[in-house]
């Protein structure tokens, strides 16, 4: 346990590793609670004539799943950025997801999803994916989001080389594109996304907004290092 914890240390900073829970918490509870509280209400189809055009093509599902590891390596890298960066993406990140729970309870969404073949790898894995995961909790797309999040994260990051803020951008495109090609998501879904990172963002570097988030994430730090101390404290010493 010592020794994974040092690793720990040595990848993700002390200040990072609060807003990386908190994110990956905040995620989950925003996505699996609209759909519990707005399962069974009326969702409203917004994909257009464009959207019907877009061919569906099973093997993209590959990218639409794989993009998980993208952004476990690009959140790690945002997290090991200065605390103040820290605290702007994280911030934003949260707000992103208030308004995409706001979203998702306003006005429901859905799609028309294509009936899938039986026949064929992809059209098995795309089918699981389709009973796994309700064609609702769409328009913002989240997929899109944390994506286009991944890749604004590190965009203009001198650091990080040229080639991968590149290949992020590129990742971060073709995921946009999978969600189209597999039907989970409709144009204005993924346009709503990439709108959302960016402009929460922006909204996030704001230092009445991420000084705030700053003065709650040393709040946790603080107290997590003084039941640190109480811990190590032996008895019958003095405080």
């Amino acid at each position: 346990m010592g020794k994974l914890r040092k690793m720990l240390n040595a990848l993700i900073p002390e200040y990072s590793l609060i807003p990386l829970i908190a994110a990956v918490t905040v995620n989950m509870g925003v996505y699996g609670g609209a759909r519990m509280i707005a399962g069974d209400w009326l969702h409203h189809n917004i994909e257009c004539g464009l959207d019907r055009m877009i061919p569906f093509i099973p093997y993209t599902v590959v990218i639409y799943l794989g993009c998980y590891l993208f952004w476990i390596v690009n959140y790690i890298l945002i997290a090991r950025q200065g605390k103040k960066e820290v605290c702007q993406f994280f911030a934003a990140d949260f707000l992103s997801r208030m308004i995409c729970l706001a979203c998702y309870l306003i006005y429901p969404t859905t799609n028309t999803r294509p009936m899938v073949e039986a026949e064929g790898f992809w059209n098995q894995v795309v089918a699981v994916l389709y009973r796994i995961d309700a064609a609702d909790n769409l328009f913002p797309s989240i997929h899109c989001l944390v994506s286009w999040f991944c890749y604004i994260g590190i965009r203009g990051k001198s650091y990080i080389p040229r080639w991968y803020r590149g290949a992020s951008c590129v990742m971060a495109l073709l995921v946009c594109i999978s969600t189209l090609t597999t039907k989970q998501h409709v144009i204005v879904d993924v346009i709503g996304g990439v709108a959302l990172a960016e402009i929460c963002l922006l909204i996030g570097k704001l230092p009445a907004v991420w000084g705030k988030y700053e003065k709650v994430l040393d709040k946790f730090l603080h107290d997590k290092r003084s039941r640190k101390r109480g811990k190590l404290r032996p008895e019958g010493g003095s405080a």
